[in-house]
């Protein structure tokens, strides 16, 4: 129940209940409405002045929780920086020269991208230059790292054909190295033989009768027979441009037609042909050009090691 208030009439002796007018009431009510309300103001003023409201609080917990990710980020980044400028590296410096493949341009690897702008969603924040700045660092290294991968997708096929080329091209000595070298690559003035001048277009090397003869590359033998001065001569295409021809044989192994591998013996050295004795005449041709046999091979094997070497390519190319 309501409290009533009184007051003692001395006229009539008896208390009388206070009775206030209409407008009085609706007066008091709004004065009381009014300071209530102020009231609420200042204590909630003063509340939020000291401790912040909970969802303000929440959303600043939360952008700190996002500087700190950004942060642990831009480390991130940074070292994917320097991985990647470390392949960029090895992929310039190590693995096109080695498999003669013309570096990448520094106008492709550092390509900019043009058209939209492609960061307008992340621009009127508080914090859009920091989410723009990181944005473009991510896209960046997106792009480099897609620019690698091709790189290296590229170089691996690569590899695959130069491991390939470089079993086939002739690169060892056909014959112990340790003999005796004869004439090479030069213009004979008299011919040992013939007596006329006249250019010698590969390497003899001065043998026993019988020495073993050994394909110095993989490839496909052409011809296999007499071959006029030559006498007995083998002659394998090894691709990529590569013959070799081995003359004066006493006694061949192969046929035209066959494939052989490197360290295959091939024949044995004689004196058949144009010839003062037996030894081998040895010859590199490139697209028709004489090469130096010599610039294809190390001088500097024992016979040992040398017949370990042909040992270890025929074992290799019975499992292959």
């Amino acid at each position: 129940m309501p409290r009533h208030k009184y007051f003692l009439d001395l006229h009539e002796l008896q208390f009388k209940r206070i009775r206030y007018p209409w407008k009085a009431r609706l007066s008091r009510l709004s004065l009381w409405i009014a300071a209530s309300i102020v009231l609420s103001v200042f204590y909630n003023t003063l509340f939020y002045s000291h401790f912040g409201s909970l969802k303000a609080k929440l959303l600043r917990q939360e952008i700190d929780d996002i500087k700190l990710n950004y942060s642990l980020l831009s480390r991130d980044i940074d070292n994917s920086d320097k991985l990647l400028d470390n392949l960029e590296l090895s992929d310039g410096n190590c693995y096109r020269p080695v498999l003669d493949m013309d570096p990448i341009p520094g106008s492709v690897r550092n390509m900019g991208i043009g058209g939209v702008n492609r960061y307008e969603e992340l621009e009127g924040y508080e914090n859009s230059r920091l989410m723009l700045t990181y944005a473009k660092r991510i896209e960046d290294l997106r792009n480099r790292s897609t620019l690698q991968y091709e790189s290296f997708r590229a170089i691996e096929g690569r590899q695959e054909e130069w491991k390939r080329e470089m079993e086939y091209l002739p690169m060892i000595s056909p014959v112990n190295v340790t003999y005796r070298l004869g004439d090479g690559v030069r213009f004979r003035e008299v011919h040992p033989v013939l007596g006329t001048p006249q250019w010698h277009h590969g390497q003899d090397f001065s043998t026993p009768y019988g020495t073993e003869v050994f394909a110095t590359g993989s490839g496909r033998v052409i011809e296999a027979g007499w071959k006029g001065g030559l006498g007995n001569c083998i002659v394998i295409d090894h691709g990529y441009g590569y013959r070799s021809t081995y003359g004066h044989l006493s006694s061949m192994k192969v046929s035209a037609g066959l494939n052989v591998k490197r360290g295959d013996l091939i024949g044995l050295t004689g004196s058949t042909g144009t010839s003062t004795g037996p030894h081998l005449h040895y010859q590199i041709d490139l697209y028709g050009q004489f090469k130096n046999p010599l610039y294809f091979f190390n001088n500097d094997l024992t016979e040992e090691e040398y017949f370990e070497m042909i040992q270890t390519l025929s074992a290799h190319s019975k499992y292959r």
